[in-house]
């Protein structure tokens, strides 16, 4: 099995064409803010969840990955655009800080020494299962009540090819592993995925 930073790295591979919506500079600003966000907890002061742009104001689903010394110390998000993007790294971030029960809450001495990694998504749309990509799509299969969501990762991290993405997707919402042949709604979304090594080494370069 994929470390989560392995995973994320294929993520990115498999994107690589794709032109990302988020300029660089936005990602430099949401990395900034989301460090900030866990040491203005640490410090009880207020931080503004206002976005600066109309982009960054726009709803996405979010999760924020930390690492400590290249150690998984934290990941929390979630997939549905309830807030803005700005508003959702801001969240998830101190969520990923402080409220993963895995880990014991960041300290200010660690919050210093965080990496942090990002994976921003996009609104959920509909798609036919034979559309269905690994290492693209996140899927959300649903049907009347019972509804699963599997992260786009997920497939890469257990080797999972389309047919078993569908069906354990199906498996998560509670349905038939077959579900997704009959009436059920599936939806996808993708990831944008970046992060503080990556900006740095890039910068580094130029």
């Amino acid at each position: 099995m994929n470390s989560p930073r392995q995973t994320a790295s294929a993520l990115r591979s498999s994107a690589a064409s794709t032109t990302p919506e988020y300029s660089r500079a936005e990602r430099l600003l949401l990395l900034r803010v989301a460090h900030d966000s866990i040491l203005s907890a640490l410090e009880d002061r207020p931080t503004s969840t206002e976005p600066p742009t109309p982009h960054l104001a726009q709803p996405r689903g979010a999760f924020t990955t930390l690492y400590l010394r290249g150690e998984l110390r934290g990941c929390v998000g979630y997939v549905l655009p309830a807030n803005s993007v700005y508003r959702a790294v801001i969240e998830t971030a101190r969520a990923a800080a402080f409220s993963d029960t895995r880990f014991y809450p960041v300290t200010h001495q660690e919050a210093a020494q965080l990496e942090i990694e990002l994976s921003i998504l996009s609104p959920p749309k509909l798609i036919r299962p034979e559309d269905v990509q690994v290492g693209r799509d996140g899927l959300l299969i649903s049907s009347h009540t019972c509804r699963g969501l599997l992260l786009p990762q997920v497939p890469i991290e257990h080797g999972w090819d389309r047919i078993t993405f569908l069906e354990q997707t199906c498996r998560k919402a509670g349905l038939p592993l077959e579900a997704w042949k009959g009436d059920a709604t599936i939806e996808a979304f993708t990831a944008e995925i970046f992060g503080d090594r990556e900006l740095t080494r890039h910068a580094n370069v130029s």
